[in-house]
């Protein structure tokens, strides 16, 4: 039996390029010189095509692979993929939603607090050693800096999230 053909459209992740080879018959399409040539050479082999943000799945692609089962998006967007077209032709659709959800959340949480304790700002003082001249003279770093040093460690956290 013919190894199922797997059509990569752009270079992702070596991990899953690696997996993909060991199970698959990996077609990468960015390394294609002719892919006219390709296509109709492997047209009937390729059974899944593996997208993301940057190439997914067009109309022109989907048409040209006839034994096309799946679009497997390995991004959250699905803006590269003609889902209609898919739906049309029965053809499977993944994606990977919320596995940066909680990423995001975090990071939005963390630079809320960074802008509103200047901790950037308070970082470049620390590193360009004016602390030690005992230059408090901007009171939102003299405040800040403060709270960044407490002597109780129960209480830093704490501190540090006051208003």
């Amino acid at each position: 039996m013919e190894a199922i053909g797997v059509l990569m459209t752009y270079p992702m992740s070596s991990y899953l390029e690696q997996e993909l080879d060991k199970r698959f018959n990996l077609f990468r399409l960015w390394n294609l010189p002719q892919k006219n040539d390709f296509f109709k050479e492997n047209f009937g082999s390729i059974r899944d095509v593996v997208g993301n943000a940057n190439a997914g799945a067009d109309r022109e692609l989907i048409d040209s692979l006839p034994a096309l089962g799946i679009v497997s998006n390995f991004s959250v967007g699905l803006e590269k993929v003609d889902l209609g077209h898919c739906k049309q032709k029965g053809i499977r659709v993944t994606n990977t939603p919320d596995v940066l959800t909680d990423d995001v959340a975090d990071l939005a949480i963390g630079l809320m607090l960074a802008t509103l304790r200047e901790i950037c700002e308070c970082d470049r003082y620390v590193r360009a050693g004016l602390w030690k001249k005992g230059d408090l003279s901007n009171p939102s770093i003299s405040c800040n800096l403060k709270n960044l040093f407490a002597t109780s460690r129960d209480n830093l956290i704490l501190r540090s999230l006051r208003p």
